[in-house]
């Protein structure tokens, strides 16, 4: 629904949307559920959670207005799609249409069960890159980790993906300690014999449970001490302000990344704002604050006055998470309902 008047064209210059220690945030993370068909261990009870009332859920044209709104005035150049499991939505192909016609670079993150259906669809509505999480290649080890046997159809998706003409076609994976570290070699190998792009995160304290202990954390070092037994690495650095650090694999052309947003933090080139299922604008993954943009939309609220509100909640962001500080928060969310 569209609930508030659009103005008239931006016409005054655009500024970037700058917080006071001069980061320009061009990223945009758009989560378009909370749900998820998946119950990982590391992530939710096996029950699930209480998921959002659905009129809560912001609509298509809410998500629109609001991206354009980002794109239009405040430079928004990408946009991440997520969850929960962002395929859940219903009529997600006509949406990444829409928000593909605003003209930014869309992508996706996904748990990969119902990849292999929409695929070709979603590429052609304008989608052009796709992560798919995947944290091992062992059918009993899939099903013990996210309770359900579905690990089949994530093979499936990503060579939909594939074919589809997504790229890169990226593998994520959350190596943790006694679970599945002796996999990070052999997801590499079976990234690079696929054509896929491994990247490996180190574990955060963003699970529901609260259960996240940092003795469990598979190590950036730790990871690459590993690969290192097995490859070659050149160094290819970071790429512009990109989470991962990546590392190619001498004599090919595949690349691994790291990304080590633990253990070396990269919160002083961060240009990510996210935006939550309900409207809530998120300065950092880790706040434990939100701006309420549903609120403005559904009150009547010109873009001028949201426009205003973003920036409002981007000049109070702080220079880093601070996990690795005695005084840190958890934030009330976990990740599945704050958007990857």
């Amino acid at each position: 629904m569209n609930t508030a008047p659009h103005t008239a064209p931006h016409t005054e210059p655009r500024r970037p949307l700058v917080d006071r220690f001069g980061r320009v945030h061009t990223d945009l993370r758009v989560s378009l559920t909370d749900r998820c068909n998946l119950r990982c261990t590391y992530c939710m009870p096996a029950e699930g959670l209480d998921w959002l009332a659905r009129d809560s859920v912001l609509g298509d044209d809410e998500v629109v207005r609001l991206v354009r709104i980002a794109v239009e005035r405040l430079g928004v150049r990408s946009v991440r799609l997520t969850g929960g499991e962002p395929l859940l939505r219903r009529g997600v192909v006509g949406l990444v249409g829409r928000l593909a016609a605003l003209g930014v670079e869309l992508s996706l993150t996904t748990n990969g069960i119902g990849l292999a259906r929409t695929a070709a669809q979603l590429r052609e509505a304008g989608l052009r890159r796709v992560n798919v999480s995947l944290d091992t290649l062992r059918p009993e080890r899939f099903a013990a980790l996210t309770r359900r046997d579905r690990i089949d159809d994530v093979f499936a998706g990503l060579a939909a993906a594939k074919a589809a003409g997504l790229d890169p076609v990226k593998i994520n994976a959350v190596p943790v300690r006694g679970v599945n570290e002796d996999e990070i070699v052999p997801l590499v190998e079976f990234a690079v014999g696929h054509g896929y792009r491994m990247r490996f995160i180190e574990s955060m304290p963003l699970d529901a449970q609260g259960a996240w202990e940092r003795d469990a954390m598979v190590t950036a070092d730790e990871i690459l001490a590993r690969l290192g037994e097995r490859f070659d690495l050149v160094p290819v650095g970071r790429h512009g302000n990109a989470p991962a650090e990546e590392w190619r694999i001498a004599g090919t052309q595949a690349v691994v990344g790291v990304i080590a947003s633990v253990t070396r933090p990269f919160c002083g080139g961060c240009d990510r704002v996210r935006l939550t299922a309900d409207g809530q604008l998120r300065n950092c993954l880790f706040a434990t604050e939100e701006s309420d943009l549903r609120a403005l939309l559904r009150g009547g609220a010109d873009d001028d006055r949201i426009e205003a509100a973003w920036r409002t909640s981007i000049a109070g962001k702080g220079p880093g998470h601070a996990v690795n500080s005695a005084g840190f928060v958890r934030p009330e969310r976990p990740m599945s309902a704050i958007g990857g």
